[in-house]
């Protein structure tokens, strides 16, 4: 660094390309950075309503546990801004008429064997074994009861426009299992080509969703 460049504290920076992003507003809807004061909102929504669901962890997560993981998030925000690196982290998903928080929503670095499925494919032929790549996935979780309302989708469509106007990225994928019929309806709604591993192999990389920037 300069000797005579004075480095900036997180506080200090502000919202441009790769760095913090600010809250989204939709007709419904407002995404925002979690807080401290959200635990037992936020280990209501994901460690017991949806415990049992695909995006849930299948056993209820210890407050504490959840606590650790709000801290880090929160102050990941920050971080990641002061290092100038995406806003990876999970946002809630909040009733704008009632200010509750109804589910969360967040950019996520995915790390698998996209060359795998044929949209993704660099080559004619995947490499065997096959080479793990990085794409921006986008994250989405809805209390149960709150689904079916058009939530999960109202507030993905504002992390995509985000992603392709503010960030410019030109890429997004989710991923989900084959059986989670509510995640690939959102993929459609988002516009994603859906792609199935035609592999069996790795075994949690089952359904993925493509999105391309438009004009790309």
């Amino acid at each position: 660094m300069d000797q005579g460049q004075r480095q900036h504290s997180p506080d200090e920076l502000t919202i441009d390309l790769m760095t913090r992003m600010p809250p989204l507003e939709t007709e419904r809807l407002l995404l925002r950075e979690f807080t401290l004061e959200d635990l037992d909102d936020i280990h209501r929504v994901l460690d017991i309503e949806l415990a049992d669901a695909t995006v849930g962890a299948g056993e209820v997560v210890p407050r504490d546990a959840r606590a650790q993981w709000l801290t880090w998030t929160v102050l990941g925000y920050a971080q990641s801004a002061w290092l100038c690196q995406p806003p990876y982290g999970d946002r809630a998903v909040v009733l704008r008429e009632t200010g509750e928080i109804v589910g969360a929503v967040g950019f996520v670095p995915c790390l698998a064997p996209f060359g795998q499925l044929p949209a993704l494919r660099l080559s004619a032929a995947a490499p065997s074994p096959p080479r793990f790549t990085p794409e921006l996935g986008l994250y989405y979780a809805i209390s149960p009861r709150h689904q079916r309302r058009g939530y999960a989708l109202e507030a993905a469509c504002a992390m995509r426009d985000h992603a392709f106007r503010a960030l410019r990225v030109a890429r997004l994928v989710a991923t989900t299992h084959h059986d989670n019929a509510g995640s690939k309806a959102v993929m459609r709604g988002l516009g994603m080509q859906i792609e199935e591993n035609p592999l069996p192999e790795p075994p949690w990389l089952q359904v993925v969703g493509v999105l391309d920037a438009p004009g790309t």
